[in-house]
């Protein structure tokens, strides 16, 4: 019985295998890079279930060019991801939240720019609350026969090729898209193999939640602070306010609200005018995913992230991205 239901199960390589062949002229490129970053996600979600006991917990002692204290899964997660992705050849440069310059792969005539963040939610890594990676794909510009340069990582959101995250939580689960539509697969651990679990990802159209942190609520625009307080007032329709659901790791926040509807923020504030998160391995990636779910993501301005020129590597940005209703609600008070 076991056995023949996971014969009915298509496996992620089964999946990018079947995906690629939409694609008129494909060598398979692509669907390689896939499956590396898919390689690294099985090495770092089996460190990260017994990193107490393997001395992975803790601080590292350094400081990442984000001014933040590094910790030691931070640096196990950035090596893994590096590896894979110069394993094959087909990426040339790598920009990463750990390190301050891009990382320029032996392979110079690589098609491919992936930005990534090797390990989102660090800060609660120590406390086994669930963490994630976030990347996104990119074609170079320049010539394949040149040295790859800043123009092959300073462009928009609108021209990923591919971007997704892993979710290292209760399960190990893999989401991405390369535009046509998200997908989801769950890792099984005994056969280390990921399973397709969802498939055409849809977000609802509204969602009866927000994510924020509401510690600094105050320091926030008053459009926000407006929206907030509609969040809390009990609607017409059910006579219920919002639920409030913050994680503080982007990628489980995300997850929920991608599979369940509702609204994530992390906004701008007077400490922090241009917000936190990175525009190009964070804000990205996660208004890819979003957009192609049905969803909306936009900024402090109502400009589509997607459409956000990158000036540098590590940017910030404000952002706010959900399902449909929700988004709209939001922008018509910005």
């Amino acid at each position: 019985m076991v056995a023949q239901s996971y014969a009915r199960l298509m496996t992620l390589e089964e999946f990018i295998i079947q995906g690629q062949n939409h694609f008129k002229g494909a060598t398979g490129d692509l669907s390689q890079l896939l499956r590396d970053i898919a390689l690294a996600a099985k090495i770092i979600s089996n460190e990260v279930n017994k990193a107490g006991i393997t001395n992975l917990l803790g601080l590292d002692g350094s400081v990442n060019v984000q001014g933040e204290a590094v910790k030691r899964l931070d640096l196990f997660s950035n090596d893994q991801m590096i590896h894979a992705l110069s394993r094959s050849g087909n990426v040339c440069m790598i920009v990463s939240e750990e390190n301050d310059k891009p990382v320029r792969t032996r392979s110079s005539s690589g098609k491919y720019v992936v930005a990534m963040d090797p390990l989102d939610g660090s800060s609660n890594i120590d406390v086994n609350v669930s963490i994630g990676t976030i990347f996104s794909v990119f074609a170079r510009k320049s010539d394949r026969a040149d040295e790859p340069n800043d123009y092959d990582i300073h462009q928009l959101g609108t021209e990923q090729i591919a971007a997704g995250y892993v979710l290292y939580g209760s399960s190990t689960t893999l989401v991405y898209t390369t535009g046509l539509g998200v997908s989801a697969f769950t890792l099984d651990p005994g056969l280390g193999e990921f399973f397709l679990s969802e498939r055409s990802i849809k977000m609802p159209r509204f969602g009866p939640t927000y994510s924020l942190n509401e510690g600094h609520i105050g320091q926030c625009s008053p459009a926000v602070q407006s929206y907030l307080r509609k969040c809390k007032t009990p609607d017409s329709f059910s006579g219920k306010p919002y639920n409030c659901r913050y994680i503080g790791s982007m990628v489980s926040d995300i997850h929920r609200t991608l599979l369940d509807g509702g609204i994530f923020m992390y906004p701008d504030t007077q400490r922090l005018p241009d917000g936190k998160l990175r525009l190009m391995y964070e804000c990205y990636p996660m208004a890819f995913i979003i957009e192609q779910a049905g969803g909306i993501a936009v900024d402090k301005n109502k400009t589509r992230i997607l459409e956000i020129p990158v000036r540098d590597i590590h940017q910030r940005s404000s952002i706010f991205m959900g399902s449909d209703q929700n988004m709209r609600d939001l922008i018509s008070m910005m």
